[in-house]
C-alpha cells in the first residue's frame, strides 16, 4: 500500500506560523510521526512540501504508478489551484484533504475549496491529529477497495 502524503505552501514553518492557529508541532514532526504508524502498519508513505503549485501538480502526476492514495493539505491552493484539482483528477485515485485548523471557522474565502468536491473525504480542525485522522481513513479506504 503506497500513500502520498503533500503538503502545500508555508507549511513548512509549521511550528512557528501563528501556532495558535496551526499548533506547535513542525512538519517534520508530523511526517516523522506518521512514517513510523505508516512502517507499523505495513504502509509506504512518500511525503513531499512545496511553496509552488506547478511542483505540486507534478509531484502528483509522477508518482500515478506508485501511489493508491493521496493525502493532501493544500494550504492556500485549496482555495485557488484549478491545477492541483486537475492533477489529483487525472491520476484518479481516492484523495483526502486535511486542515489542521478549522476552515469553515476563518474568513469566508478560506471556506471554497477547488478539492473537496473530488475528495472523498475531508479533515479538518482536529490540528496535527487530523493526520493521523486521514492516514487511517485512508487505509481502510485502500484495504476495502481490494
Amino acid at each position: 500500500m503506497n500513500i502520498l502524503l503533500i503538503h502545500g505552501p508555508n507549511l513548512q514553518l509549521l511550528g512557528r506560523r501563528q501556532p495558535e492557529i496551526y499548533g506547535s508541532q513542525t512538519l517534520e514532526d508530523i511526517n516523522s510521526h506518521l512514517r513510523e504508524i505508516a512502517s507499523q502498519r505495513s504502509v509506504d508513505l512518500k511525503t513531499f512540501q512545496d511553496n509552488s503549485e506547478g511542483a505540486i501538480a507534478s509531484f502528483i502526476g509522477d508518482n500515478i504508478d506508485w501511489a493508491d492514495g493521496v493525502i493532501i493539505n493544500p494550504a492556500a491552493y485549496t482555495h485557488t489551484s484549478v491545477a492541483i484539482r486537475d492533477a489529483l483528477s487525472a491520476v484518479n485515485l481516492p484523495v483526502i484533504e486535511i486542515h489542521l485548523s478549522n476552515v469553515h471557522t476563518r474568513e469566508s474565502f478560506r471556506q471554497h475549496s477547488y478539492i473537496s468536491p473530488i475528495a472523498v473525504g475531508v479533515i479538518c480542525g482536529f490540528g496535527a491529529h487530523g493526520y493521523d485522522l486521514a492516514l487511517d481513513a485512508m487505509i481502510q479506504i485502500l484495504q476495502t477497495s481490494d
